[in-house]
């Protein structure tokens, strides 16, 4: 009953992912265009692109790609204007870009915090610009992936945490502003998960992790993600929280910031190779 439901919902609509190239980004958009969405991929890596669409399309499923550097303006401008020459409009919009890095803010470059602003912050900001006026016409959906880490501030995290908070307030705002417009804006916030953003996170001196501490088979699976957002933008949530990392992290910060200060502090301390102890 539920996924059919979801599928008359995404049925015809037109969806951008950005970040589509892998994880959740991919599992969105693999999802939805089963659903009967008309999805638009974004990413840099064109040849994953092609591959993820090419495998969609002999399913049977309407899916194309347009490959965009978030960070740019005029990629974002492109990626829009292309949804649009095919499509003629946009009903969701899911920021889903990111980066992620790992060390401590004694150590980091400042380059590497300006990198995360850039892809995290400013890839929503630019996708947004340009998809805005669409989207306020089909009073449909803004969906920016964020993370625990933009509930609360994540040791190790800095520019993470930083990126995501900022991706919030700027869509709250958005919210706020649209409100007598039908804009539907809505902040997800996966726990940890198993995609390669971990992986190609950024360590102290702006080069890829290429590993991850935690281990795979106890996170959140890609799909799981892209199921609950999917439910979450037909109920028109406000806020997408997921599994008990999320809720425990937003009510705990409610009445007792101080606790969970301490909490995230020992949880990321234990992580192998922790950059602080």
């Amino acid at each position: 009953m539920l996924k059919k439901r979801i599928h008359n919902f995404f049925s015809n609509k037109v969806v951008i992912v950005t970040g589509a190239s892998s994880g959740i980004g991919q599992a969105m958009a693999k999802l939805y265009s089963q659903f009967g969405a008309k999805v638009v991929l974004a990413a840099r890596n064109e040849e994953r692109l092609r591959e993820i669409c090419r495998e969609l399309f002999d399913m049977g499923h309407d899916a194309v790609y347009h490959v965009t550097d978030v960070t740019r303006e005029k990629d974002c401008r492109a990626l829009i204007d292309y949804a649009v020459s095919l499509y003629g409009r946009i009903d969701i919009l899911i920021c889903n870009a990111g980066l992620s890095m790992r060390a401590i803010f004694d150590d980091v470059e400042l380059s590497v915090l300006h990198r995360l602003m850039d892809v995290n912050f400013w890839g929503t900001v630019n996708c947004c610009k340009y998809a805005l006026p669409y989207l306020q016409r089909s009073q449909g959906t803004i969906v920016g992936i964020s993370s625990v880490a933009g509930l609360h501030g994540l040791p190790g995290r800095t520019g993470y945490s930083a990126s995501k908070f900022a991706m919030t307030g700027f869509l709250e705002t958005l919210r706020i502003e649209n409100l007598k417009k039908g804009l539907h804006v809505m902040i997800a916030c996966p726990g940890f998960t198993a995609s390669n953003v971990r992986f190609s996170a950024l360590t102290a001196d702006g080069s890829a992790q290429g590993q991850t501490p935690r281990t795979e088979g106890e996170m959140m699976q890609p799909e799981q993600v892209a199921m609950i957002v999917a439910k979450d933008i037909i109920r028109r949530r406000r806020l997408s929280l997921m599994e008990k990392e999320g809720w425990a992290t937003f009510i705990v910060k409610k009445f007792a910031p101080g606790f969970l200060d301490k909490m995230f502090y020992m949880v990321m301390s234990r992580e192998p190779n922790s950059p602080f102890k």
